[in-house]
């Protein structure tokens, strides 16, 4: 019996150096701290600035201070796997383009898209890759430049969306620890409701999808929510009684950190206290697939090798799903 699993082994982040805050975008939009904070919870988000600065440049600075932090050559990976809702282009893939900014020689690459939910995706597919016990070294990075598709006079959106890249490696573990499970759905009637509009084969960009706005973000907020607090909920609490796992055995819930009030019901849910539920939304914002790897890089000095996590996501798509692992080692 195969008894290898997939473990997060070093994870590092980058966040651009801008802080956009809500004061600020009160004088963009007609909103304000109170509104935005009551809503979502979010205080303020970082934005990428620069000339020529893509989501590669992010995912590559990150996937750089990884190996630096953990000792390793960028030699050593097999295999880059990019989760991005925000790709430098269509084609090549935002993953070819950090293997050659990050140096990385000796590795295939491909992209990841599930949008909010494409960390919890792509850390599965990674896992797939381990578990066979023919890769090694593999390095998952979620990368996302919102920034870029956010629409700065839409107060709807705009308070929502913020930049950040975590860059993590995964290798093999026999002690029981890493990704032990998951449960993912999808649901495509949701494109209707969470959705970019222009820029593919169903709508070309033209000079009337750029007059029209239709390459921002469109979000229906109230169905968005009311689909996203109880599918997340749904799907993590599922997760608890199919592994016998009670509130008092779980070390932390890492949520997709969308709206403050989502993470509090899920929380509720699964009958967690507070103190065991991750939550950073306050500083960066929705960072869409970088949200739960972005609390993991937070929290790594908490966390203690063996303790059981379950992260849970929303996005697009509709696309959710839980996933749970077990941490493999202490800082």
């Amino acid at each position: 019996m195969n008894n290898i699993k997939a473990a997060i082994t070093g994870i590092e982040a980058y966040l651009p150096e801008y802080v956009l805050t809500n004061d600020e975008l009160s004088r963009m939009v007609d909103t304000s701290d109170e509104w935005i904070m009551q809503r979502v919870g979010i205080k303020e988000r970082r934005i990428q600035k620069g000339e020529g600065l893509a989501t590669s440049d992010m995912g590559a600075e990150a996937a750089k201070r990884l190996f630096a932090k953990i000792g390793i050559s960028p030699d050593d990976i097999e295999l880059v796997i990019v989760a991005t809702a925000t790709p430098d282009m269509f084609f090549p893939s935002t993953s070819c383009i950090i293997a050659d900014k990050a140096g990385i020689k000796n590795a295939w690459a491909f992209d990841v898209s599930a949008a909010c939910s494409g960390f919890l995706y792509s850390l599965q597919t990674a896992s797939q890759f381990i578990e066979t016990g023919r890769y090694k070294k593999i390095l998952l990075i979620t990368a996302e430049k919102m920034s870029a598709i956010t629409n700065y006079t839409d107060r709807t959106t705009c308070p929502l969306f913020g930049d950040a890249a975590v860059a993590m490696l995964l290798e093999p573990n026999t002690e029981d620890l890493g990704v032990i499970d998951h449960i993912f759905q999808s649901d495509g009637s949701g494109r209707h409701h969470l959705y970019l509009k222009a820029g593919g084969t169903f709508k070309p960009s033209s000079y009337e999808t750029i007059d029209n706005g239709e390459h921002y973000v469109h979000q229906e907020g109230q169905t968005v929510f009311k689909a996203a607090v109880s599918r997340m909920a749904d799907v993590s609490v599922a997760m608890m009684e199919k592994h016998n796992i009670t509130p008092e055995e779980l070390a932390w819930l890492v949520p997709h950190q969308a709206n403050l009030r989502i993470i509090e019901a899920t929380g509720r849910r699964m009958g967690l206290s507070k103190e065991k539920v991750m939550i950073n939304i306050e500083r960066y914002g929705n960072t869409t697939s970088a949200t739960i790897p972005l609390c993991l890089w937070e929290w790594e000095k908490e966390l203690k090798k063996g303790d059981k996590l379950i992260l849970s996501a929303f996005g697009g798509g509709f696309t959710w799903g839980s996933l749970y692992m077990k941490w493999a080692y202490n800082s």
